[in-house]
């Protein structure tokens, strides 16, 4: 047998109270007794029922686990690579407070929507960087997701084609647990200003291996002006420069590997969305073993101990006669 908690504080305190008063009741009854010279030996039964259903209540409280039993418990996950664009129009404030903070706040709560999977995050601009590797460590993922900044890749443009190539490498590693690539996911970030030429090429890869790309737009067809240290960034010419969302890039690309595409702008928030395509998708068994299991049986105790409280609410006894 074992307890799902063990004797404590709280358990010692109530055998305290219980053993205090009722030695103050059963004095009591012994004084009056011996002064009316009675005899007391019938709250000998009293004592034996409460103090029985007492322990009882203590048990039960203590939660006993008991019972042989066998489960199979299965590990089934996905692997989940997130590639987020950090070139300098992700600092653009379109979507409020920037994109790449809106961007970072929504990848939390996609990591703990999946915090059971091996997640991953590649940073590119025009070049792909490996920012944290596939791991089950939520919390460092987490602070690695929080230090995501434009200063942390070179700023000449945006391709899609490194980032791509550099998940589709490392989903496809001999070293993963996994074998079924449906099982296998990028997750595609930007606001889509693709200037690329070999991404077509890396999308076609992708879309034979079976594993799944979705892609998310962040930005507004407005847009907005770029901020930076000396102010608004210009062109070669001394203009403020605009950047939009193009959502044409990433809703071709998704199309091509038979992903979906899904935006966030100044009105509207897929994530959730997102989400859901997620869950939708099989995981795979990682790993599937036999453990001995133990149901807490507190309600046993409980039942019998209600059962002897009330039959001493319903017998009466006299503890004296006279």
């Amino acid at each position: 047998m074992s307890w799902y908690q063990s004797f404590g504080l709280l358990e010692l305190t109530f055998c305290l109270v219980f053993g205090i008063l009722y030695l103050a009741y059963l004095a009591r009854v012994l004084y009056v007794a011996k002064a009316v010279g009675s005899s007391s030996k019938i709250v000998l039964s009293k004592v034996i029922l409460r103090s029985s259903y007492f322990l009882l209540f203590i048990v039960a409280l203590m939660g006993p686990s008991f019972g042989d039993s066998k489960k199979e418990i299965k590990s089934v996950g996905k692997d989940i690579f997130f590639c987020v664009d950090l070139s300098v129009s992700m600092d653009a404030f379109d979507v409020q407070p920037t994109r790449l903070e809106k961007i970072k706040f929504e990848l939390k709560n996609i990591t703990d929507a999946f915090n059971s999977d091996r997640m991953g995050i590649i940073m590119f601009s025009n070049e792909a960087f490996m920012q944290c590797p596939l791991t089950y460590d939520q919390s460092a993922l987490n602070i690695f997701i929080e230090t995501l900044n434009t200063s942390l890749v070179p700023n000449t443009g945006t391709d899609f084609g490194p980032p791509l190539r550099m998940a589709l490498s490392k989903l496809n590693d001999d070293e993963s647990p996994l074998t079924q690539q449906k099982s296998k996911i990028i997750i595609l970030i930007s606001d889509g200003e693709d200037f690329g030429e070999e991404t077509d090429q890396i999308a076609q890869e992708i879309e034979q291996t079976g594993i799944k790309l979705f892609t998310l737009g962040v930005g507004t067809d407005k847009g907005s002006k770029i901020l930076s240290r000396r102010g608004f960034k210009k062109d070669n010419q001394g203009n403020d420069v605009v950047t939009r969302l193009n959502s044409n890039s990433l809703k071709d690309v998704a199309t091509k590997t038979g992903g979906k595409y899904f935006e966030i702008n100044e009105t509207k928030n897929d994530v959730s969305r997102l989400i859901n395509t997620i869950n939708e998708i099989e995981g795979e068994m990682r790993d599937a073993r036999q453990v001995d299991v133990t149901a807490n049986r507190y309600y046993y105790f409980l039942a019998i101990g209600l059962a002897l409280f009330a039959l001493d609410y319903l017998i009466s006894v006299k503890t004296m006669k006279i």
